[in-house]
């Protein structure tokens, strides 16, 4: 464990060279956070005050903590190890006294969670002092909330090394990752509440681990649901990445048979 907690920080502190990208990260979220308010606002207004459940101060806070998840959720689909199996670097990680599906997983969580200081909180009360936001009345909403933020950020990690692995078997996964960006960030709920889909659309959602990566931890964070239901959005979370890591594992070793590195 004392290994892979170092991975975490290395992924932090590797992540936190990166300021003046994250400076402009923090301002596409609020550029677009803004867009989103204008466009949502207006739905909202014109279906008489409330759209599927969504008043404007709860809509505004979807908007701002989905905005502020946007840089520690992994939607793009582009990971290290996909370049890694790429290049035959993987060969080396393989030697390694480590597991390279944990040891992969766990430094892009190191990434993820540090790019909640510059660019998560700070979108957040951006919002809240520009826009304003609704606040749980619940106070289990903070800490359940939390737990919940670190789970999607969690199976995010796994469920993207899933298309990383992918690399095993195809030579070029960027069309897999282009793939997963599309289909991944419409159903965790990043342009419209899962709320507001079609019944069956919604359904397709729920079977999926996407909403647990962004729209479950919102949902839990805003209040939006709370008491039992939100302890078993949390469960389906916790659901979720039980999957996603076991078929990590699987898959990992599955690509380890195949791996044939090209060149020598």
């Amino acid at each position: 464990m004392r290994t892979y907690l170092r991975l975490f920080v290395a992924g932090f502190r590797r992540q936190s060279t990166y300021r003046l990208a994250a400076l402009g990260g923090l301002v596409a979220n609020t550029t677009f956070g803004l867009l989103k308010v204008a466009l949502l606002f207006a739905a909202v207004r014109t279906s008489g005050g409330e759209l599927a459940g969504y008043d404007v101060a709860m809509m505004s806070t979807y908007i701002w903590i989905s905005q502020g998840m946007l840089g520690s959720v992994n939607l793009h689909g582009r990971t290290e190890i996909a370049d890694r199996i790429r290049s035959g670097d993987v060969a080396v990680d393989f030697l390694r006294p480590l597991d390279v599906h944990l040891a992969s997983v766990t430094t892009e969580v190191g990434r993820a969670v540090f790019a909640l200081i510059p660019r998560g909180v700070p979108s957040v009360v951006i919002g809240a002092l520009l826009v304003g936001m609704a606040l749980p009345d619940d106070p289990w909403a903070y800490p359940l909330g939390a737990v919940s933020l670190l789970l999607g950020i969690v199976v995010s990690a796994t469920t993207v090394y899933l298309v990383g692995v992918c690399g095993f078997w195809l030579l070029e996964t960027r069309g897999v990752a282009i793939l997963y960006m599309v289909v991944s960030g419409f159903l965790a709920g990043l342009f419209v509440p899962i709320a507001m889909f079609p019944d069956w659309l919604r359904v397709v959602a729920t079977v999926t681990p996407f909403p647990s990566m962004m729209m479950y931890p919102v949902d839990v964070l805003s209040g939006r649901v709370d008491g039992a239901a939100a302890v078993g959005l949390v469960a389906l979370q916790v659901l979720w990445l039980a999957v996603t890591v076991t078929a990590g594992q699987l898959a990992t070793r599955a690509g380890r048979r195949r791996l044939e590195v090209q060149g020598g």
